[in-house]
């Protein structure tokens, strides 16, 4: 069994709530990373926008294929 069949039956065992923890999860370490380095704060915003909807493009292509 590879790593990605196994992730994936670890993942189908967690619910809607615990995928919503992990999110949250993630969003306090990013917070605390920019606590830590205050030079990610100095970018302009439209970086921040441009980050995100480049890293979104992979997950929502995926959703939208057959």
């Amino acid at each position: 069994m590879g790593f990605n069949k196994w992730a994936n039956s670890k993942v189908k065992k967690l619910k809607w709530s615990h995928v919503q923890w992990i999110k949250l999860s993630v969003a306090a370490f990013i917070l605390m990373v920019a606590k830590l380095w205050p030079g990610i704060l100095a970018l302009d915003w439209y970086w921040y926008l441009v980050i995100a909807i480049v890293a979104a493009i992979f997950p929502i292509s995926k959703v939208f294929r057959k």
